[in-house]
């Protein structure tokens, strides 16, 4: 039996219409995928993905692995976003599968662990480049990373489309820098058939936790699906299209660094971009650099926004206790106070992370193991939904079913092991700020 919520006018809350308009095309699902998938990662996990690898064809095998694997999670989030489409996205499907128990506990996570702690550091990492280029005295990194999050939660706040205008011009733009990136390594003396012996070792299971961390972001799409034009057609388009310009632009930007740097140079630089962009334009690729990646993490903060504020605001129409986000401001167009609350609280981080700042590694440990637990359950969930409501109209189903699925629930569940097994304190920090919402969990739902 299907409950009774529109696939153009969703229910928010179950049983409430939602005041979201579908304004969004395919072009603007696809650039919301590409401005937070292509964020930082791309500079950043390849010299961890080196260290774990032993030659050049593996680094790129993996890359491609990571493409396909998110291509099937794409397939199974296509079918979702079709036939539930919701602001809340996941948080929708869960509710549905699992009850609100669960649900909540993915709000909460999205809050305090996944959206806001990838905002706070990429807003951090965007203070660390720009300050190379222009410094702001002894805090310079905080004082960008405050201004990029209250200037950005501003433009959200004036509605969905100077939000999508924006985003639209950064991935563009992010694009662009990246195939600079692959002409750097095209000029680069080539040393991708080195001959000297691999100083790494063979880790597939920690290289496909930093590869897919890299490609992490393709199932913001979720969030937008209220929002899209004509849903049936174009989230199956979104995910594709998205997933498989990153997955090119992905296997072009390594293969630019193995050739400039090798296996072994790319394991052993502290910036592996930046060392490429030396290598080929001298001096001056350096600042090159560095207004590229702030521009990447620019372009990620403004779609992790967009995304991370619309489940703060599903949150808040079914728990009495967030009342205040679940209301959608009619003269601006957008989730207001789930905007300002989703600012509020990363801000609080970049004062936090002013005296006690994390790695880039221990992030990666930090939301791993959260990230791909909830995944494994949105896998389940599709599964379950078509065995729960059979009548429910599926416009786009996952090709190969129940395969594709089970693989996409085998690859989450392996990388929730690896992410666990592998890692380090962070991990356990991450699982524990989860646990600490699950007394709220059992808060009644709004009526």
């Amino acid at each position: 039996m299907t409950l009774p919520d529109s696939p153009t006018r969703p229910a928010v809350g179950m049983n409430a219409p939602t005041p979201l308009r579908p304004q969004l095309t395919t072009w603007d699902g696809i650039a919301l995928i590409v401005g937070i998938v292509v964020g930082v990662g791309i500079f950043e996990t390849p010299v961890w993905v080196a260290a774990n690898l032993t030659s050049g064809w593996q680094m790129l095998g993996v890359w491609l692995l990571g493409g396909f694997l998110s291509l099937v999670g794409g397939l199974c989030f296509a079918e979702l976003g079709a036939a539930y489409p919701h602001p809340g996205g996941v948080y929708h499907y869960l509710d549905r599968m699992f009850g609100s128990r669960l649900a909540f506990l993915f709000g909460w996570a999205r809050m305090t662990v996944i959206q806001s702690g990838s905002i706070a550091l990429l807003a951090f990492v965007f203070g660390d480049y720009c300050s190379q280029l222009w410094r702001l005295g002894d805090y310079s990194a905080s004082w960008y990373a405050a201004a990029v999050v209250l200037l950005l939660t501003g433009c959200n706040w004036l509605g969905v489309k100077p939000a999508k205008w924006l985003q639209a011009g950064l991935s563009g733009a992010k694009v662009l820098g990246l195939l600079l990136v692959v002409v750097a390594g095209w000029r680069a003396v080539g040393v991708m058939s080195e001959s000297t012996p691999s100083t790494t070792t063979f880790n597939l299971g920690l290289a496909l936790i930093f590869v897919l961390f890299t490609y992490g972001g393709w199932n913001e799409a979720a969030y937008i699906s209220a929002e899209l034009r004509h849903v049936r057609r174009t989230m199956p388009r979104v995910l594709l299209g998205g997933i498989g310009l990153v997955t090119v632009l992905y296997l072009l930007v390594n293969w630019a660094y193995l050739r400039g740097l090798g296996l072994n140079g790319m394991a052993a630089s502290q910036a592996v971009a930046a060392e490429l962009m030396r290598q080929t334009f001298g001096p001056a690729g350096v600042a090159l650099t560095s207004g590229l990646i702030a521009l990447s993490a620019l372009g990620a903060i403004q779609g992790t926004m967009i995304t991370g504020a619309r489940t703060n605001y599903a949150l808040g129409q079914d728990f009495s206790l967030f009342r205040g986000l679940g209301v959608w401001n009619q003269r601006w167009d957008s989730p207001v106070a789930a905007l300002a609350f989703q600012g509020v609280v990363c801000l609080a981080l970049v004062g936090l992370g002013t005296v006690t700042r994390k790695g880039f590694a221990t992030m990666v440990d930090y939301t791993a193991p959260v990230f791909w637990l909830f995944m494994l359950l949105t896998g389940v969930a599709l599964i379950g939904l078509r065995w729960r409501e059979p009548d429910r109209v599926r416009p786009f189903r996952v090709p190969g079913y129940p395969l594709t699925p089970l693989l996409f629930c085998a690859t989450c569940g392996y990388l929730l092991y690896a992410s666990l097994a592998y890692t380090g304190i962070g991990a356990l920090v991450g699982v524990g700020v989860l646990a600490v919402g699950l007394p709220f969990s059992f808060l009644p739902k709004s009526t």
